[in-house]
């Protein structure tokens, strides 16, 4: 159905930027952007069917931002349905603002083969916002056979990845680079020595050392980096760190784009927003791989989005079960759920207190996230698709386990209060999810 959103403030740092205009949609597509759309001048275009379909929605002058995009999402399905589905996560993603995610291979079965992709495509085809599933770099992410990469190309795949897991083989990553190479295709790389990490649980430094956790060495992140650089300019074949969590990493990413390397990174919202003392209490939720790091490091990754160093902000959602993070920290599962809050927290801890921008915010949650997997270009323009979220700022919520549209309730942030919260996400058009009267509500 057309709709028209009245009294919006587009956010979109390539388009409009802090612009109160109307928006009028039309089946996927934004048809007219303009100061004002009024319907008596629509009837001398458009039939009276049309007018009668219109939806109108008066905004006051929230804001409207280009739908989000989450480069490193973990929806579970097929084999961990218990932990999420593709159904509940882009519940999930929708009510965070969320248009398009990217899901990472590590199911049961594996995505390392054409079946199980076309399956996820499948299930997402149903789902309430659009996924891109990623392929694994070996086969079961075993780390010791490469998958059929050609395979997984042909059944338009754009990335793959053994995230969860690093490839720790030099020559199958070698390898791996060359293939998806030839096959203009994105290798995405958990960063992560095994051989450093050990029995390791958390950030090593002080906090490690009075809390009596085996620690982490940010070494451990920084010597596969490293590698991966190297590979990458030996390959020709374009890196993407994941969840790039050291200041020396940040560092080295930045040398390496210097030299022209094909390199981007992405950061999670808990490493730019949380450090390791957090785990002070030993909050299972705050278990996480890699590890929360020192406030310096933290300072760090901010600086590097503020500079473009960090090209990505991605949830790194990842659900589990109240069992999975029952217990002793040492034996929970490493992960946080992120997708229903990234956004909220990010401008709530970080843009409104001035240390992020929104339109740095946007060019990491938006436009880098479509450049890296070659994605439609995004955008509040006329001719694009209407994939948009609509943010009310001055909106005080609860983060309570129950309103949490993921199955994953895993987040060191239940029972924070925050300002700002999304309030409509439309995908291709189509209205997806309603918090306009606080109902909560994602539509089919």
């Amino acid at each position: 159905m057309p709709k028209l959103l009245k009294k919006g403030i587009i956010l979109d740092p390539r388009a409009y930027f802090q612009e109160e205009k109307d928006i009028l949609i039309n089946e996927e597509k934004i048809i007219k952007i303009a100061d004002s759309i009024e319907v008596n001048e629509l009837r001398e275009k458009y039939d009276s069917s049309f007018l009668d379909k219109l939806e109108i929605f008066e905004l006051e002058k929230n804001f409207v931002l280009p739908g989000l995009i989450d480069l490193h999402t973990h929806l579970r399905e097929p084999g961990y349905e218990e932990k999420e589905t593709i159904r509940t996560g882009c519940e999930a993603a929708a009510a965070g603002g969320f248009t398009q995610i990217a899901c990472m291979a590590n199911t049961k079965p594996v995505a390392d083969n054409p079946a199980t992709i076309e399956f996820i495509k499948s299930q997402s085809r149903k789902a309430a916002v659009k996924v891109w599933p990623v392929g694994s770099i070996t086969k079961d992410m075993q780390g010791e056979n490469l998958a059929e990469i050609g395979f997984l190309s042909k059944a338009g795949v754009k990335a793959i990845s053994d995230d969860g897991k690093t490839v720790m083989d030099s020559d199958i990553m070698r390898r791996a680079m060359e293939y998806a190479a030839g096959f203009n295709m994105l290798v995405i790389d958990h960063c992560e020595d095994l051989n450093l990490v050990g029995e390791g649980v958390m950030n090593e430094g002080y906090y490690s050392t009075i809390l009596g956790l085996k620690p982490i060495p940010a070494a451990a992140e920084e010597v596969i980096i490293a590698r991966n650089i190297i590979l990458s300019e030996l390959t020709d074949c374009p890196i993407h760190i994941a969840h790039l969590s050291t200041a020396r990493g940040v560092e080295m990413v930045a040398e390496a784009k210097e030299k022209g390397i094909s390199i981007t990174a992405e950061t999670t919202p808990h490493h730019l927003i949380l450090t390791d003392k957090a785990v002070v209490g030993y909050d299972p939720n705050t278990r996480v791989n890699p590890p929360l790091r020192s406030s310096e490091d933290r300072e760090a990754l901010r600086q590097g989005i503020k500079e473009g160093i960090i090209d990505a902000v991605a949830t790194d959602h990842a659900p589990h079960t109240f069992e999975d993070k029952l217990g002793e920290f040492d034996q929970a599962a490493n992960g946080i759920s992120g997708l229903d809050t990234s956004l909220s927290l990010l401008y709530d801890r970080l843009v409104d207190e001035n240390i992020l921008n929104w339109s740095e915010l946007l060019e990491a949650m938006v436009y880098k996230p479509a450049e890296i997997l070659k994605l439609q270009e995004p955008g509040i323009r006329e001719g694009k698709t209407a994939d948009l979220a609509v943010f009310d700022p001055d909106k005080k919520w609860k983060i309570e386990s129950k309103a949490l549209k993921s199955k994953g309730k895993n987040t060191p942030f239940l029972g924070e209060k925050l300002k700002g919260k999304v309030k409509m996400t439309l995908v291709d058009g189509k209205l997806v999810y309603d918090n306009r009267g606080g109902q909560n509500e994602i539509i089919y």
